[in-house]
């Protein structure tokens, strides 16, 4: 089958690996989305990913309780990696090579990130799986898809989320939020939308990066989305 993108940077929160218990790993979603993944990645569709920490702690949180901001954020990186793991495990039980890179260098655990050994990677039938953010305090998982999704020149960057799209305002709290199919990056920028922030927006400006954000929770989405080509989500570009 081919696909809608030859190749692709998922963004996956620390949440969404969390579940219904919003902490530590639940292997009933995160089996649910390698399945996807798995089954995508032999249509012979290119994958990398990112993947937050936000399931074990986040930096900026743990920064408002006392702790120094960099060490705080580098709390937060050394989670993504936990994450990263434990999705490289679930994928490859499935069946799919797939290699963990980071940008911070623990060459006992993973690779650490090299854009060519990633691409090539990529190119021989591989999962990458980014890990450790930028290995930057002070940037988030969400700035490190959008620098991530430009290095390895990916068609596009998904944006999993529990909701279906961007809104002007927060849905849950807001019943008349209105939903934005499609968005510039411009406006992404001006209204504030909290669904990336602004340093990926901006990032992806600049490298002209689409950015689909979509439900991952829904089965079949992601599918939908790399293989069909389907309006699934909100797109800014």
């Amino acid at each position: 089958m081919a696909g809608a993108y030859k190749r692709v940077l998922l963004k996956l929160s620390g949440e969404i690996l969390a579940g219904a218990e919003r902490f530590g790993l639940n292997y009933q979603p995160i089996n649910e989305i390698c399945r996807e993944i798995a089954d995508i990645a032999k249509t012979g569709v290119e994958i990398a990913m990112v993947v937050g920490g936000g399931n074990f702690i986040r930096g900026i949180q743990a920064a408002d309780q006392g702790i120094e901001r960099v060490q705080a954020d580098q709390m937060g990186m050394l989670a993504t990696v936990i994450n990263a793991l434990a999705l490289q495990d679930t994928l490859e039980r499935m069946g799919a090579p797939t290699r963990v890179q980071t940008a911070i260098e623990m060459s006992s655990i993973a690779e650490p990130f090299i854009r060519r050994r990633a691409i090539s990677h990529l190119e021989n039938g591989k999962i990458v799986i980014f890990a450790a953010g930028t290995g930057s305090p002070y940037f988030s998982t969400d700035t490190a898809a959008a620098l991530r999704a430009s290095e390895i020149n990916a068609d596009c960057l998904l944006k999993a989320t529990k909701v279906n799209g961007i809104y002007d305002k927060d849905p849950v709290k807001f019943q008349d939020a209105e939903f934005l199919p499609r968005v510039s990056y411009i406006d992404a920028l001006r209204m504030q939308l909290k669904i990336m922030d602004a340093a990926a927006f901006s990032l992806c400006m600049d490298n002209r990066m689409p950015i689909v954000v979509f439900d991952v929770s829904q089965r079949g989405n992601l599918a939908k989305l790399m293989l069909g080509g389907e309006n699934i989500g909100s797109t800014v570009s």
